[in-house]
C-alpha cells in the first residue's frame, strides 16, 4: 500500500482565500493583514473589539512523553479542529509556529500530517510572516545596546562578568554556544565571553507569547533582567532604553496569524517558545482572540504532559485566567510498544504484552493531568499497522485508569476519521466537568513549587538542590520574585531527568543544575540534567537534502 507524503498532500490542497476563512469567523476583510493569498494577520484594532464576548470552550491536546516512533500531537490537534467542525460545531485551532533550526536538522515540520494538516505547509515552516525574524532582531538589538552601553562609558557601572543577556539566531548552531565577544582592539570593544541560543529560547519570545496587548509587551520586555553590577544589583532592559525600540520591532509580530486546514477550517498559528526550557504554548493573544471568535478552541502544548501540559496549566493558565474543559492525551500503539521495550525496527509485528507493559508511562500523564481537575480522554493516533488485540489492550488500560481512549483515524482519513473523537470531546467540553486548578498556590515559596512538581508531576522523591540554588531562590523572593510559577527546563523524553528511562520511573531524584529569573516573561527557570539551549545538527541534517526541484517546488522539507 502506498501513501501520499505529507508535502503531496498540501500541494494538493484546495485552499481559500484567507478573506473566506476570516469571514467564518466574522473577521472583516480592513481587519486582515494579508501575507499572499492564504495567510494574514489579524488587526489589533479588531482584537481590541471582540474582548467583550463571552469565551468558548478550551480544549488542550497534549501526549505520552515523545519517542522516536512519534505521537501526532500537532496531527490530532489539527483532525480534532476538524472533526468538531465536521459535526456541525463552530471550532479553531492555536498551534506553535515552527522554528527554522529543528526543520533543517532532524525534527522537520510542523503542521501536522496527512489529511489533517494547516496550509500553506512550505510557508509555515519557513519564514513564514517573518514573526521569528522580528523576535530575533528585536533580542539583537538589546544585545547591541548593552554592548554599546558598556563601550561608551558603562554609566550603569555593568559588571562585564555579569552580562546574562546571551545573542540568539534561529538555526541549530553549536559553534555558537559560548564564544569570545569585542575581539580586535580599542575600536570593538572590551572582551568577554558570550554565547548564543536558538531564537526560539529568548525570553522576548516567551514574553511576546505571554502578553496581553502591546502596552504590556513593553512592560515585560522593560522588566528583563539583562546584566548585574559588581554589588549584584540587577540592570533591566529598561535601564538600557531598549523596551521601546523593541517594541517597535515587535510591532506586527504581536498579530495572530490566520491560515487554515486542508478542510478550510480556520487556525491561528502563532509564537513558539520552547518546551522543554520556556512554557512551550501559542501565544495568549491568539488563544484569547479564538476563544471569542469560536465555540471550541484546540490548542496543543509542546513535547508530554509532564513538560507542555503542566506548563500551560501552572503558566499560561494561571497567567490569563484561562481553565481548559477537556485535555485529549495522545497515544500511539507504536509508542506503547517502544515504551514496553520494542525496538523501533520491530514495531510493525503485533505484540499485546509490549503494549500492556507500555502503557505504565500513559497511566502516569492520565493521573497527573486529572489532578488539575480536567477530565481526560485518550485519543489513540490510529496507524494502519495497529491490530485490533493491540487497540484493544489500550482501550481497557485506559478504561482502568477511570479514562476513555477513542481511535482516530484523522492521518488517514481527515474529519471522516476524527468524529468519533470530536463527538465524545465535545460531550464533555459541554458538560462543564472540569473544576480547573493549578497543582500550587502563587504564594508557595520558590523551592517548594519545584519540589511539588517533582513529586507529584516526575514522582521523584525530591528536587535535589544545593545551597547555592537555595540562596538563590531565598534572594528572589527578598526581591518581590516569590510569586512567580516556575518553568522546568528538563528531557523530554522522560519522567525523571535521565533521556533513557522510559515508561513510569520511581525512586529516582531530580537534580536542579542552576536557576534563571525570566523577569519579564514571569517566571522562574529550574535547569535539570543537560538540558540545551542551542541544539546541534545530526550528523546528516536534512537540510542536506532540501533543494527546489526543476518546477520549483520545495523537496526534502517534509
Amino acid at each position: 500500500m502506498s501513501f501520499k507524503t505529507d508535502i503531496e498532500i498540501a500541494r494538493e490542497a484546495n485552499k481559500k482565500p484567507i478573506q473566506e476563512i476570516g469571514a467564518k469567523l466574522g473577521i472583516p476583510t480592513e481587519h486582515l493583514l494579508p501575507y499572499g493569498h492564504d495567510k494574514a494577520k489579524v488587526s489589533q484594532e479588531f482584537i481590541n473589539s471582540v474582548q467583550d464576548r463571552k469565551d468558548g470552550k478550551l480544549i488542550l491536546v497534549t501526549a505520552i512523553n515523545p519517542t522516536p516512533a512519534g505521537e501526532g500531537k500537532t496531527t490530532t490537534t489539527v483532525g480534532l479542529g476538524d472533526g468538531l467542525n465536521r459535526i456541525g460545531k463552530n471550532a479553531m485551532i492555536c498551534i506553535r509556529e515552527a522554528s527554522l533550526g529543528p526543520n533543517f536538522g532532524m525534527k522537520g515540520g510542523a503542521a501536522g500530517g496527512g489529511y489533517a494538516q494547516i496550509v500553506p505547509m512550505e510557508e509555515m515552516n519557513l519564514h513564514f510572516t517573518g514573526d521569528f525574524h522580528a523576535i530575533t532582531s528585536a533580542h539583537s538589538l538589546l544585545s547591541a545596546m548593552i554592548d554599546n552601553h558598556i563601550y561608551w562609558g558603562n554609566e550603569l557601572e555593568i559588571d562585564t562578568r555579569r552580562v546574562v543577556w546571551r545573542r540568539v539566531v534561529d538555526m541549530n548552531d553549536r559553534a555558537l554556544r559560548t564564544i569570545t565577544a569585542s575581539l580586535g582592539g580599542v575600536s570593538n570593544g572590551f572582551p568577554r565571553e558570550a554565547g548564543f541560543d536558538i531564537t526560539v529560547a529568548s525570553e522576548v519570545m516567551a514574553i511576546l507569547c505571554l502578553s496581553k496587548n502591546l502596552e504590556d509587551l513593553q512592560e515585560r520586555l522593560g522588566n528583563m533582567i539583562v546584566a548585574y553590577r559588581r554589588d549584584r544589583s540587577p540592570v533591566f532592559c529598561r535601564d538600557i532604553k531598549a523596551d521601546g525600540a523593541m517594541t517597535v520591532l515587535l510591532k506586527d509580530a504581536m498579530q495572530p496569524n490566520l491560515v487554515q486546514t486542508l478542510e478550510n477550517n480556520p487556525a491561528f498559528v502563532h509564537g513558539g517558545p520552547f518546551a522543554n526550557i520556556a512554557h512551550g504554548c501559542n501565544s495568549l493573544i491568539a488563544t484569547q482572540t479564538a476563544l471569542k471568535l469560536s465555540d471550541y478552541v484546540v490548542t496543543e502544548a509542546g513535547f508530554g504532559a509532564d513538560l507542555g501540559a503542566e506548563k500551560f496549566m501552572n503558566i499560561k493558565c494561571r497567567k490569563a485566567g484561562l481553565a481548559p474543559s477537556v485535555v485529549v492525551l495522545v497515544a500511539t500503539v507504536r509508542a506503547m510498544k517502544m515504551n514496553g521495550g520494542v525496538a523501533k525496527d520491530d514495531l510493525g509485528a503485533e505484540n499485546v504484552d509490549a503494549v500492556r507493559a507500555g502503557c505504565a508511562n500513559l497511566g502516569r500523564h492520565i493521573e497527573n493531568l486529572k489532578s488539575f481537575g480536567v477530565p481526560v480522554v485518550v485519543a489513540i493516533n490510529h496507524f494502519v499497522k495497529d491490530t485490533d488485540a493491540e487497540i484493544e489492550a489500550v482501550k481497557a488500560f485506559v478504561a482502568g485508569q477511570g479514562a476513555e481512549a477513542i481511535v482516530s483515524k484523522h492521518w488517514a482519513l481527515g474529519s471522516e476519521g476524527s468524529e468519533d473523537l470530536a463527538k465524545r470531546v465535545a460531550e464533555i467540553a459541554d458538560a462543564d466537568m472540569a473544576n480547573f486548578a493549578p497543582i500550587y498556590a502563587d504564594d508557595m515559596p520558590l523551592a517548594d513549587k519545584i519540589q511539588t512538581i517533582c513529586k507529584r508531576i516526575y514522582r521523584a522523591d525530591e528536587a535535589l538542590m544545593d545551597k547555592s540554588v537555595r540562596d538563590q531562590l531565598k534572594k528572589w523572593e527578598e526581591q518581590g520574585y516569590g510569586n512567580l510559577p516556575v518553568c522546568m527546563a528538563k528531557t523530554q523524553y522522560s519522567f525523571s531527568t535521565d533521556p533513557n528511562l522510559r515508561g513510569a520511573p520511581t525512586g529516582h531524584s531530580v537534580p536542579v543544575r542552576e536557576v534563571r529569573i525570566s523577569a519579564g516573561a514571569g517566571f522562574i527557570v529550574v535547569v535539570c540534567g543537560e538540558i540545551m539551549t542551542m541544539p546541534g545538527l545530526p550528523r546528516k541534517p536534512a537540510a542536506e537534502t532540501i533543494c527546489l526541484n526543476a518546477d520549483g517546488q520545495i523537496e526534502g522539507l517534509f
